[in-house]
């Protein structure tokens, strides 16, 4: 499947949703469940179809030996679950269209969790009966017939791919309540991009995880870079996420996209399910910005949060007879201290999204990050530009962590990059990185780490394209970008873009007030018209006689206008 077709594909699946919100009976925020779960048993049945085949001639085959297993047993091995008819997506879709249809789709994700544990509590099952209202009793046969335009050959990756298109399209249509469960992948691939996670047997960590979509990012870009299956095999998942319906998101977005691991529903702050301190080689993570309700003594011990130290009111909150708890001020430092205590020694990798005013924070938080800082983990800082983001319309910054960055020669500076005028519009209220500005700023970082070739290999990359595209124009923009930038093939600090910046030294770090912002350290680039002295003078008075042509109209229309109030109020 092409691109292109892939793309038509999902715009077809997305007009069902707006078919749902014109006759379901579902609050707004609740129709992307039962959608998800259609996608589900869709997926579930192209891909049970795929190895039915390989599944009955093994079980013939064996049949009546001491070999023989049951066909529950081979498919399990084969694609991961056993399939039962009554869960075939035809049996559904050809069963009449009466409210019946609500009844056997419930059914046949009761039958999915019965036969496979690790689905147990996890597909949408109760909400079925609300898309078949008295007044249009076929609504769900119709968004169930749509699903079935599928095709039965489509590559399995794929359907994950449609899954996260759904819940971006959700996220955004819920607005801010959307975003607690969704970041944009876009801002999620770039992230990847920096870390570059290795195949293997790795364990990665997201401790707010929403609906997993860093997790699938991850698993996504090593299958890009030619991981081999078994390495991918060895990949884990561990994820915590404590709203209920989000938690099923998650599980349902792992299983379509084939990847090991858990979530469990929790709250982070007061449960460590995977005993997280040193423990994981990646993590990424999007959490809630700005939590002021954590108990100071429930989290004043954890290891997780004490490695830098714990944010802490000046004095006790209320009085000391109010009962009131006392509460940590901001949780954006706990969440930093957990970030960067799960990784492991002297290996871990990871990159968060956060508030911009963590960069800055002072008083307590500021002793924190000085600390952070003066212990060299910290590798690059990346503010993103404004509307990236269903929840949030400020910029927010990347984090990116490296625990073995600190036993190098570049323990004591940072990489600093300001992307906020890198971006595509995708309409009034929300941008997204295309896929070269992705790339063209992820080179940033491997041209900071020395390699050198990953530079010239783009470049040829965009040559080729160049060369095989209707529209060279563009390549050529992205060659030119790059270019312009990076002259030698080689990092270099730009004006407006990235600064490497030391510890110690004139405008440094320290005397930046060990600031995180990149804006303090990149600068602002300047632009040149291209006009010579006379043609700015020329230009300037041009546009000097406009403004006073309009001030001499504006003038005549307040005089008709105090005129003919006169003639209908009198003087």
């Amino acid at each position: 499947m092409t691109d292109l077709e892939l793309k038509q594909l999902k715009d077809n699946l997305w007009s069902v949703a707006d078919k749902m919100r014109q006759g379901a009976h579902l609050a707004a925020n609740r129709y992307g469940q039962p959608i998800l779960g259609l996608i589900f048993l869709r997926y579930a049945d192209i891909l049970y179809k795929q190895h039915k085949d390989e599944i009955e001639a093994e079980y013939e085959q064996y049949k009546g030996t001491r070999m023989e297993k049951t066909k529950k047993e081979i498919s399990i091995e084969k694609c991961g679950f056993y399939l039962p008819e009554c869960a075939y997506y035809d049996y559904i879709n050809d069963s009449p269209d009466t409210a019946e249809k609500a009844t056997l789709v419930k059914n046949a994700m009761e039958a999915i969790e019965k036969e496979n544990t690790n689905f147990e509590g996890v597909l949408p099952k109760e909400v079925y009966a609300q898309l078949v209202p008295d007044e249009e009793p076929e609504l769900l046969s119709d968004i169930v017939r749509v699903f079935k335009d599928i095709p039965e050959d489509i590559e399995i990756d794929l359907f994950g791919e449609i899954y996260e298109y759904f819940l971006g399209n959700f996220a955004i249509a819920e607005g801010k309540d959307g975003g607690t469960f969704y970041t944009p992948s876009t801002v999620v691939r770039y992230m990847v991009e920096v870390i570059k996670p290795e195949p293997g047997d790795k364990k990665f960590l997201d401790p707010a995880c929403g609906s997993t979509g860093m997790g699938v990012q991850t698993a996504r870009y090593m299958h890009r870079h030619n991981a081999a299956e078994s390495d991918l095999m060895k990949f884990r998942f561990y994820g915590v996420e404590k709203e209920p319906d989000t938690v099923k998101l998650g599980k349902m977005n792992l299983l379509l996209n084939n990847i090991r691991g858990e979530i469990t529903e929790a709250n982070s702050f007061y449960t460590d399910p995977y005993n997280a301190v040193g423990n994981f080689d990646y993590l990424l993570s999007n959490p809630p910005f700005n939590v002021d309700e954590v108990v100071y003594e429930r989290v004043k011990d954890d290891p997780r949060f004490t490695a830098y130290g714990i944010p802490k009111n000046k004095t006790d909150s209320g009085k000391k007879d109010s009962g009131k708890k006392e509460t940590v001020p901001n949780a954006n430092y706990l969440w930093i201290n957990y970030f960067i205590s799960c990784l492991k020694d002297d290996t871990g990798r990871g990159g968060f999204v956060m508030a911009n005013s963590a960069s800055d924070a002072g008083k307590s938080e500021l002793e924190i990050r000085k600390k952070i800082i003066e212990d060299g983990v910290i590798k690059q800082m990346v503010t993103l530009p404004s509307n990236m983001f269903t929840s949030v319309t400020l910029p927010a910054t990347l984090w990116f962590i490296d625990k073995e960055k600190r036993n190098t020669d570049k323990k004591d500076e940072i990489l600093f990059i300001d992307a906020r005028n890198v971006f595509t519009q995708v309409d009034r209220a929300h941008r997204k990185f295309s896929d070269e500005q992705i790339k063209n700023l992820s080179i940033i970082t491997r041209l900071y780490e020395g390699d050198n070739q990953a530079f010239a290999d783009l470049i040829n990359e965009y040559e080729d394209k160049k060369a095989n595209s209707d529209n060279p124009d563009y390549w050529q923009e992205q060659i030119d970008w790059l270019n312009e930038r990076f002259p030698e093939g080689k990092y270099q600090d730009v004006i407006g873009l990235c600064k490497v910046a030391k510890l110690e030294g004139e405008d440094g770090i320290i005397d930046q007030d060990y600031s995180l912002n990149p804006g303090r350290y990149v600068g602002v680039v300047i632009e040149d018209d291209g006009m010579t002295k006379e043609e700015f003078k020329e230009t300037i008075k041009y546009l000097n006689n406009q403004l006073s042509e309009l001030n001499k109209k504006a003038k005549q229309l307040e005089e008709e206008i105090s005129k003919n109030l006169e003639r209908l109020f009198g003087e």
